[in-house]
């Protein structure tokens, strides 16, 4: 792994699942108000994950009340065998990842959450999804695989998903076309891009 090899100290047991304590409270010293992804390389809802570390995780976030959090997993299952356990905080978005219909499942699963802001990410989009249920979705993001040995995206596919979310209006993002040369191909579709978010709830500044 590049991090671990370049002595990251957050990295030095690699792939290793490994619980970072001391950058738990690092969201209270930020004072401007940011968009903050959580767990970028891993998932906060895998099973070796303690329950504890998870509540620490989100009492921080519920402290840190001027950020926005984007929680993303594909541990739906467990996201919601917890579901009643944590207090959502209007902050927190949460979302499953999506790539084919194999996994559509995650959807009903997120569902069943009282997370203010449900998402999902069809990324890497691996196949058509043409029947979503997006009741009760806020937001929906697409995007193709990258980086050596990328599986391409076909067009109708993201085609067929934005038309979904402008009938059950949703709002719909277009990440990237993917591929080897991501940056080469871009992110239009049809002309034009698609950066629809959904409404942001007011949030208190501490």
């Amino acid at each position: 792994m590049r991090l671990q090899a370049m002595g990251q100290p957050n990295y030095k047991n690699g792939f290793q699942l490994t619980l970072h304590r001391h950058a738990l409270e690092l969201p209270l010293t930020w004072k401007k108000p940011q968009v903050i992804f959580v767990n970028s390389m891993s998932d906060l809802f895998h099973k070796d994950v303690p329950e504890e570390f998870i509540q620490e995780v989100f009492d921080v976030m519920r402290r840190a009340s001027w950020h926005t959090f984007q929680v993303l997993t594909k541990r739906s299952e467990r996201l919601a065998q917890l579901n009643s356990k944590i207090e959502w905080p209007i902050n927190v978005w949460m979302g499953v990842s999506v790539e084919n219909s194999d996994y559509t499942f995650r959807i009903d699963h997120l569902r069943q959450t009282n997370a203010r802001i449900k998402f999902l990410s069809l990324e890497p989009l691996l196949g058509p999804l043409p029947h979503l249920k997006l009741r009760g979705i806020d937001w929906v993001i697409v995007g193709g695989e990258s980086g050596p040995g990328a599986r391409p995206v076909d067009e109708n596919w993201v085609i067929d998903i934005r038309d979904q979310c402008r009938t059950a209006r949703v709002p719909f993002f277009f990440k990237q076309w993917g591929g080897v040369r991501k940056k080469s191909k871009g992110r239009i579709l049809k002309g034009r891009t698609w950066d629809q978010m959904p409404r942001l709830p007011k949030l208190s500044i501490a």
